[in-house]
């Protein structure tokens, strides 16, 4: 098969052929038809992730079929649609995962960075980390949504708003187009927050029911006008940005932080206290959250804006995310 590697941190892409892996006890292989590129995958390209082994092949944003099964795997079969997302698989003893906090495995892996992941042609995956894919949802739609469409769905329905209450969501990009999507079709009043505004025609397609031009209103003054939001969506992964919302938050509202930014996010602790608001953060989901939002998007037609690219195009498909050029999310069809 062909694979994409990176042989140390920092290090190229490289194309290489490798024997197709053999499912151990209790994995799946996976013929990969998409899997897309993640800003997360920079981890694996430039070793800021502690505790990968190299040579790596990144990716977990995986969409293909089950092509073979190891011992001990009853409820997957060949020719099943599956998808993978980040996280890959979970430890069953550790007292969170004896909680049913996944998630929040002590000795949890992550695709395509403690084993290797879909930037292949095939990939061997421990079943508990399998989701199933719609058989309407095309496979290079479904890769994103196994990541950032998992990430915003559930940061979305695990909130406490109720439909017909105001949801802001904090950039129209990678993530934030999603976020659009799921908040207008989880029927709440939805409020794109962008300092583009060449996206307002983008986000009210998508489902805003308003747009805030951040370049040049400001944000906390317009949710405030609307009556206060309930939650704000944090997608744009910067800190002023983040910041300039949260003086509007409505009375027990919520930003929900799912774009990390690398500066910390400074808050007026008065006006939580005053309002009862609170700033919060989310990751991502388990197999069974994957497979929640994969069909929840193909029950209301929500797919990504995605590019596509062959492995041989790999540099150019990583440049095109890590330079945020892309528009929006960025796929590799082996």
């Amino acid at each position: 098969m062909q694979a994409v590697v990176v042989a140390e941190p920092g290090g190229e892409f490289q194309v290489v052929e490798r024997d197709v892996p053999d499912p151990g006890p209790g994995e799946v292989r996976v013929a990969v038809e998409a899997c897309g590129i993640c800003h997360s995958d920079a981890y694996v390209k430039e070793g800021t992730y502690p505790g990968i082994s190299y040579p790596r092949v990144p990716g977990h944003e995986i969409a293909g079929r089950v092509d073979a099964v190891g011992d001990e795997v009853e409820q997957w079969s060949p020719g099943d649609r599956v998808g993978v997302g980040w996280h890959g698989g979970h430890c069953f003893t550790c007292e969170a995962c004896r909680r049913g906090n996944f998630l929040q495995c002590e000795n949890g892996d992550v695709t395509g960075l403690t084993y290797d992941g879909g930037y292949a042609e095939y990939a061997t995956i421990p079943a508990e980390a399998v989701a199933a894919v719609p058989e309407d949802l095309d496979a290079a739609d479904a890769a994103p949504l196994l990541c950032a469409g998992v990430t915003t769905y559930n940061a979305l329905r695990t909130s406490h708003a109720d439909p017909g209450d105001l949801v802001a969501v904090q950039g129209v990009g990678g993530l934030g187009h999603l976020g659009v999507q799921y908040a207008h079709a989880a029927g709440f009043e939805t409020v794109a927050l962008s300092h583009s505004p060449d996206k307002e025609t983008l986000a009210r397609d998508l489902g805003a029911d308003h747009f805030v031009n951040t370049a040049e209103e400001d944000p906390a003054e317009r949710l405030q006008e609307l009556g206060g939001a309930d939650v704000v969506l944090a997608t744009a992964p910067v800190s002023d940005a983040i910041e300039s919302v949260l003086g509007g938050l409505g009375t027990d509202g919520r930003v929900v932080v799912v774009g990390v930014p690398g500066e910390p996010v400074s808050v007026d602790a008065q006006q939580l206290v005053g309002t009862r608001s609170g700033v919060e953060g989310w990751a991502s989901g388990h197999a069974r959250d994957s497979q929640d939002t994969l069909e929840f998007s193909s029950l209301r037609d929500i797919t990504p804006e995605i590019e596509t690219y062959s492995l041989d195009e790999v540099d150019a498909a990583y440049e095109r995310m890590i330079e945020n050029e892309a528009r929006f999310r960025v796929v590799l069809e082996p």
